[in-house]
């Protein structure tokens, strides 16, 4: 896909994504209570709602039939997709625990992927009504909501958002870790950082609101060694990749890649751009 396609896309795809949060925060803004991901909970609900919103936005761009793989189509035959050289991922909530627990840390992913990478990514936090993207070529940003509705084209989006990573250096070593998904190999990990690095701090946080951490460059690194699938991350790699960041295996420095046979993401780093420009942090 041609760079003018893609800055034409953005403004798009920051009001489907607000959209789709719009539609999830009337759910999550009702009284419920919810203990299982079942067909009549209120969580399946605004699963569904954000998924249609996003599904209609996308199969609706002018002059363009992009396939669209999301959480909701997970069954989708590897023989159909596997084709696809252009394909959007979607994941329409992330952070369905951070939703029932009602902790606010819950986003709507959107990525477009281009032979196996992610070359756009949307991220967006509907409880703070903040959206976050990046592109290849043209860098990562963050942008409140309330501008959406003025973006015309990409010049309009450029002049308001700021251009991530915009975070000072921080006097510690920052780590970001899952809220509800702390792993024993995550901690002999993090244990390993503490020899490298001394006192570190600790950021939890849900979904993937920790890409946009690291994107941000508040987190240095966020190590992840517990199971995740490719809708949960192509967004925030994009976003990381963008912002002069990286995601990378830890079986292999190789990036993450998309539409597998298998959905399920091989363990991975994010590492901050300051890293990259440094050593990148490793512990044993």
């Amino acid at each position: 896909m041609s760079v003018e396609n893609v800055r034409a896309l953005i403004p798009i795809l920051l009001t489907i994504s607000r959209d789709a949060g719009n539609a999830i925060l009337e759910v999550y803004g009702s009284d419920f209570a919810v203990e299982h991901k079942d067909d009549r909970s209120p969580l399946t609900l605004a699963d569904r709602r954000s998924h249609e919103i996003i599904a209609k936005g996308l199969k609706g761009l002018e002059g363009m039939d992009i396939p669209v793989l999301s959480e909701e189509g997970r069954s989708m035959p590897f023989e159909e997709r596997r084709k696809w050289e252009l394909f959007w991922l979607v994941d329409p909530l992330d952070g369905t625990k951070e939703f029932v627990k009602r902790n606010g840390e819950f986003t709507v992913n959107i990525a477009l992927i281009q032979n196996g990478s992610p070359v756009l990514g949307v991220i967006y936090l509907p409880v703070k009504s903040i959206c976050y993207f990046g592109a290849r070529g043209m860098g990562s940003f963050r942008l409140a909501a309330s501008l959406i509705d003025d973006m015309v084209s990409f010049d309009d989006v450029v002049v308001q958002a700021e251009r991530l990573p915009d975070a000072a250096p921080a006097s510690r070593f920052t780590v970001a870790g899952s809220r509800s998904h702390i792993s024993p190999e995550t901690e002999a990990y993090i244990k390993g950082l503490r020899k490298q690095h001394g006192d570190i701090a600790f950021i939890s946080a849900g979904s993937s609101l920790k890409f946009c951490l690291v994107a941000e460059g508040r987190v240095d690194v966020y190590p992840r060694f517990s199971p995740t699938m490719e809708w949960d991350t192509a967004a925030g790699q994009a976003i990381v990749e963008c912002a002069g960041g990286a995601v990378l295996r830890t079986d292999t420095p190789k990036p993450l890649e998309y539409n597998k046979e298998i959905l399920l993401n091989p363990h991975f780093l994010v590492l901050a751009p300051q890293q990259l420009r440094g050593s990148s942090p490793a512990a044993s």
